[in-house]
């Protein structure tokens, strides 16, 4: 797993937001698989360009791999409280691809995204013998959630990018964890971190 040029993997996050007087939750988990280093932003710095002379893997072999800088993918997976109707949880779904690029992602030509997005409301929806009835939020009102999938998968490649740990797979190929004292350094740096 290569994630904007570092060992990446799994990652989550999660927010609370009010929306009107009640209060929601919004989740995801993210399988982090892509991007080019030179492009990795991480709180609007550029990191990876800060990076970029730093060794971020070790290429063996196969002769034959036609992986080219920033391929692979991600796969996001969304869920919420929030009631939402189908159109909605595509237009929720859109919005996982904001925080793909924030964070650096370009959609390369080798990438095959995929973004999973449910809500847990309503769940008496399903009936198979009468009518049933469902609730759904005004989509005049639904700017915090959308706030909030940005925020959650910014947040959630991060968070694999942090965790992850330096791999060597076949043939002595090597994929390193992203250095954390350099990232403090840099975050730093761009003032985003207090002394």
């Amino acid at each position: 797993m290569f994630t904007l040029g570092f060992k990446g993997g799994t990652g989550t996050a999660s927010r609370v937001f009010q929306i009107n007087d009640s209060t929601y939750t919004l989740g995801a988990i993210v399988q982090a698989n892509f991007g080019a280093k030179y492009n990795l932003s991480i709180a609007g710095v550029p990191v990876g360009k800060e990076l970029q002379d730093y060794q971020s893997y070790i290429y063996k072999g196969d002769p034959e791999s036609r992986r080219k800088d920033g391929d692979g993918s991600i796969i996001a997976i969304v869920a919420t409280d929030v009631p939402l109707l189908p159109h909605q949880l595509k237009r929720i779904a859109q919005r996982v691809a904001l925080g793909v690029g924030i964070m650096g992602g370009r959609g390369s030509n080798g990438s095959g995204d995929i973004f999973l997005v449910f809500s847990t409301a309503n769940e008496s929806a399903f009936n198979r013998d009468s009518i049933t009835s469902v609730e759904t939020m005004s989509n005049d009102l639904l700017l915090p959630a959308y706030e909030a999938t940005v925020q959650v998968i910014e947040e959630a490649i991060v968070n694999a990018m942090i965790a992850a740990e330096t791999m060597e797979g076949i043939h002595g190929n090597t994929v390193f964890a992203i250095p954390h004292d350099k990232l403090i350094e840099i975050l730093k740096k761009y003032n985003r971190i207090k002394e």
